[in-house]
């Protein structure tokens, strides 16, 4: 009876231990988290979790493992929410701008021949010209990146770009 008490008292999984180990650690990672998040309510609900995942995890963690693992669980939970906090602000600025622009289908109808024409007249540049626009605006590199790429001078790609745009806009203007 006296070992399974003292095997009981080292599980990570016995009540007592666990616990123990909540009473010790819960407030300074709440704490920790408020001050690296400042949000008290979103700190609260981390920490929660991080024990939640030490419970589930209890079994394989020995007690002196159990703060190391809730700090970094915790930090790595905090991260994974700021992730998921970006995703939705980013679908809701998106969702928001597609409902506020309801364009008429006159304004549809132009934007689409527009982007025909931009279209063409992108393939119809010159292929040196061509390469250097595409790089630039859709590869979004530098014109030194391009440079180096292309074996070229930085004041060639310069030109090469800007000879691209004169005739894009006249296209524009049409």
């Amino acid at each position: 009876m006296d070992i399974k008490n003292q095997n009981d008292r080292h599980c990570l999984c016995s009540e007592a231990t666990f616990k123990s180990v909540f009473e010790a650690n819960f407030k300074l990672l709440r704490n920790f988290l408020i001050y690296k998040f400042r949000d008290a309510e979103r700190a609260e609900d981390l920490a929660q979790n991080a024990f939640v995942k030490l419970w589930e995890n209890c079994g394989i963690l020995k007690p002196e493992q159990a703060r190391s693992f809730l700090y970094t669980t915790a930090i790595r939970l905090s991260l994974n929410q700021i992730k998921h906090d970006k995703v939705v602000a980013n679908f809701e600025i998106q969702s928001k701008a597609k409902s506020t622009h309801q364009e008429s289908p006159e304004f549809l109808l132009e934007e689409a021949e527009l982007k025909i024409r931009l279209e063409k007249a992108i393939n119809n540049l010159p292929e040196k010209q061509r390469t250097v626009f595409l790089m630039n605006r859709f590869d979004n590199q530098s014109y030194s990146e391009i440079a180096a790429m292309l074996d070229l001078s930085v004041k060639a790609v310069e030109k090469r770009m800007h000879q691209a745009l004169v005739e894009l806009r006249k296209v524009a203007k049409i």
